[in-house]
């Protein structure tokens, strides 16, 4: 078997995934030999019944889990080379995680939520791109307001900026529209569209909506355990006949 792909071009490349869960009669096969590759830039859907790994996947590609065999390279670094240590500097430095619960500290207001990969990681923020990024998400006059002060929209927003704050190689959405009404998820969608045209960045996004997926390029369509659609996302019209077929 060759080793993952660690071209330039190709923010996170993944070789003949498998992941097993338990032993013997009891084990569960969640992914069954999955190779895939994202190029920089683009903004990738990825789609599935309920058990079919694309959680799974998704966990495998960011280094919160590591595969049973096969092989996973982000940014051009294979994870299996990594100690825990190196794969936790490796997740704050370069892979941006916006989840369904949104995740934010509650003490700490929407600056201070935003800013915290840089806190933890003893950088200064870039100010001129920390600012152009908070106007961009529509929270400029929210800095201040904490978690249980913001509606889940903006807390998601929150989300959004930090993901993006200190440029990763790659963002990684899990389910990011799947607390919030139509409204707030139609902006939150453009604010990842916008990140993918206007900022140049890698987008993985695992999502059950079609309409959510329509915002992508390019949709990944996973059924027990492998890859069994990959190509143009289309409209949520076209998602939802394909997901028909699955």
């Amino acid at each position: 078997m060759g080793g993952v792909n660690t071209s330039p071009s190709l923010i996170v490349s993944a070789v003949d995934l498998t992941r097993t869960y338990g032993e013997g009669d009891a084990a569960v096969h969640a992914l069954a030999g999955v190779s895939v590759d994202f190029p920089a830039g683009g903004f990738t859907a990825v789609m599935g019944p309920s058990g079919s790994g694309k959680s799974t996947l998704m966990h495998l590609l960011a280094g919160l889990d590591r595969p049973t065999s096969g092989s996973v390279a982000v940014a051009g670094t294979e994870l299996s080379t990594l100690d825990d240590g190196d794969l936790t500097r490796l997740r704050r430095d370069r892979i941006g995680f916006i989840f369904q619960a949104f995740n934010l500290v509650p003490v700490l207001n929407a600056e201070e939520n935003i800013l915290l990969p840089l806190t933890l990681a003893g950088t200064d923020p870039d100010r001129e791109w920390y600012d152009r990024l908070v106007d961009r998400v529509g929270l400029s006059d929210r800095k201040t307001h904490r978690p249980a002060e913001l509606s889940g929209g903006q807390q998601q927003r929150v989300a959004v900026a930090r993901a993006l704050v200190h440029k990763p190689a790659v963002v990684f959405a899990d389910e990011p529209t799947g607390n919030l009404d139509s409204t707030a998820s139609a902006e939150v969608l453009g604010l990842l569209r916008t990140a993918a045209d206007d900022y140049g960045q890698t987008i993985i996004m695992v999502t059950h909506d079609a309409n959510a997926a329509s915002y992508a390029d390019r949709l990944v369509v996973l059924a027990d355990g492998r890859v069994v659609s990959d190509g143009p996302a289309g409209d949520a019209e076209a998602v939802l006949e394909l997901m028909k077929t699955i």
